[in-house]
């Protein structure tokens, strides 16, 4: 499995961004695209994540009602749909695929397979 983002920039405070992601190679059947966000220096924080069969979505607390995650099955890409972005938003963004097996997939799921990461800066 191969993951490719994209979208990631400068912005300022209140602006949007889309970020996509790309996935190719083998994937299971069923199987989740989870958003994760990264400050050097401070752990991992998981953003959004979404079942690519039947669309069901987690979100972090910190980024929801303003952030939305999407999927195009057909283009194998999930969205990560940013607004309202403050500078506590700025990290660098990576995906993640895992097979779905239920449950929360931002919380209780450990990703094997990882893109290389896409920055968004936010300036106030």
């Amino acid at each position: 499995v191969q993951l490719v983002e994209s979208g990631g920039g400068l912005v300022q405070a209140g602006g949007s961004l889309r970020l996509s992601c790309t996935a190719s190679g083998k994937m299971p059947e069923e199987y989740t695209i989870a958003w994760f966000r990264q400050v050097p220096g401070k752990k991992r924080e998981g953003v959004a994540c979404i079942n690519t069969i039947n669309g069901q979505t987690y979100y972090g607390d910190s980024v929801k009602g303003r952030f939305a995650i999407t999927r195009d099955n057909a283009k194998n890409t999930v969205y990560l749909e940013m607004n309202n972005l403050k500078p506590e938003d700025t990290a660098r963004y990576s995906c993640a695929e895992e097979p779905w097996y239920g449950g929360d997939c931002l919380r209780v799921y450990e990703y094997d397979y990882w893109g290389q990461g896409t920055q968004v800066t936010v300036s106030s």
